[in-house]
């Protein structure tokens, strides 16, 4: 995924009200940006990082800009909750992530039952459903997931196991938008029901890709799968 403008450096004074940010630019100008993440962002905020802005031009908008990303410890971590989304359709359609290749048709925001999944692939062999999160939370070597509690999340794994015994293909495609974890688990100290439920899912046949993802001034691409741990102790603490 290429950002389709050139994006505005500055850095971070505050991020409050969840969904609001203050930025000082280069030029000493103080803007507000759109933050789209809603979660703590725990381990993804820091005051005085550096942090680039995407322009927006719609008239109607109270914020002229959107937050992409912040510089932690000399990485770049993606914070905006919509591109991992475009990333997986994109990823789904050009079959480069392994595990996920030969999907003829992908469709992005399908209704099934009584949720709303992200994704659905199909080919002639068989429809598989895709839930995609977003995931900034690091905790040592760890990227965790969720960074808040989240009952849509919760969800979206029972939807799956339900999917997945009535015979479809079920995935958990969790976009872990930053290079410097190697292993991928649920927050289970954040969400216990959550984690709870990620383990039932996996034993009943949801299979977990944890893809990571470089973030750069100029885009973000898909680098490769992690392994991961669905009960360990140390993402309990």
């Amino acid at each position: 995924m290429v950002f389709d403008k050139e994006l505005v450096h500055g850095r971070l004074i505050r991020r409050y009200k969840r969904f609001l940010t203050d930025v000082e630019l280069d030029d000493g100008t103080q803007v507000l940006a759109h933050c789209t993440n809603s979660g703590s962002m725990k381990s993804c905020l820091e005051e005085g990082a550096e942090v680039y802005l995407s322009p927006v031009d719609d008239p109607k908008r109270k914020t002229k800009y959107t937050w992409e990303m912040i510089r932690i410890n000399g990485n770049w971590v993606g914070i905006h909750t919509g591109h991992p989304n475009k990333l997986a359709v994109e990823a789904l359609r050009s079959g480069s992530i392994p595990g996920l290749e030969g999907y003829t048709k992908v469709v992005p925001e399908v209704k099934i039952q009584d949720s709303r999944l992200d994704v659905m692939a199909e080919n002639d062999a068989e429809t598989c459903f895709v839930e995609v999160k977003n995931v900034t939370l690091k905790e040592g070597r760890y990227a965790l997931f969720p960074d808040a509690v989240t009952t849509r999340g919760l969800k979206h794994l029972e939807t799956l196991i339900r999917l997945k015994e009535e015979g479809y293909r079920a995935v958990m495609l969790y976009i872990i938008q930053r290079m410097d974890v190697e292993v991928f688990a649920p927050a289970q100290n954040i969400d216990p029901a959550y984690a709870e439920a990620l383990k039932r899912a996996v034993d009943k046949g949801v299979e977990v890709f944890p893809v990571q993802a470089e973030v750069s001034p100029q885009g973000i691409s898909l680098k490769k799968v992690l392994p991961f741990v669905i009960d360990d102790e140390k993402t309990k603490s």
